[in-house]
């Protein structure tokens, strides 16, 4: 329920109703991450929980961002390195660099992100769409952005576009 209405806030925003400035309801809550210098945000009903890097074991003939399977609570999980999905250089594992696990339809999987950030509450006024350039938006792994407290964008990703393998 609650991404229909963020995909109708998002709607609204489109077609320039003024009255989303002034209505500045809570519509969700995201969890914020950082790769690089960009934030990024999933929806919090996604999350499972976040857990430190541990041993991944490797899968051979996959995809290269998918780095291999952890043993999560007697269940295998799938991970996701998003800095190599991104198409970003890869770099060495830090202390903050951590796993976050995601439920969508069913089906578990670990993305690795460089550090968690927060989790935030999505507000009407904050949300924007996502660009509809290609070159922007590669893959249309962004499905809308809010805006932050100190001004900064921060890209709220879509789950079913990440974990489909026809996108990379």
């Amino acid at each position: 329920m609650t991404n229909d209405v963020i995909k109708e806030a998002v709607a609204k925003q489109q077609s320039g109703d003024r009255k989303l400035a002034a209505d500045n309801s809570i519509l969700g809550k995201v969890m914020t991450f950082n790769i690089g210098d960009q934030i990024y945000g999933i929806e919090i009903q996604y999350i499972l929980e976040i857990i430190g890097m541990s041993h991944i074991t490797k899968v051979p003939h996959v995809p290269d961002y998918i780095k291999g399977i952890i043993n999560v609570r007697s269940k295998v999980v799938p991970i996701v390195d998003i800095r190599t999905r991104f198409g970003k250089p890869e770099i060495p594992y830090t202390p903050r660099t951590c796993i976050i696990t995601l439920d969508f339809n069913d089906t578990s999987i670990g993305i690795i992100v460089d550090s968690v950030e927060d989790v935030e509450d999505i507000h009407t006024g904050d949300i924007s769409a996502a660009p509809e350039n290609k070159n922007v938006n590669v893959n249309d792994f962004i499905q809308y952005m809010i805006r932050g407290e100190n001004g900064e964008t921060k890209l709220i990703l879509d789950v079913a576009k990440l974990l489909d393998e026809q996108e990379a």
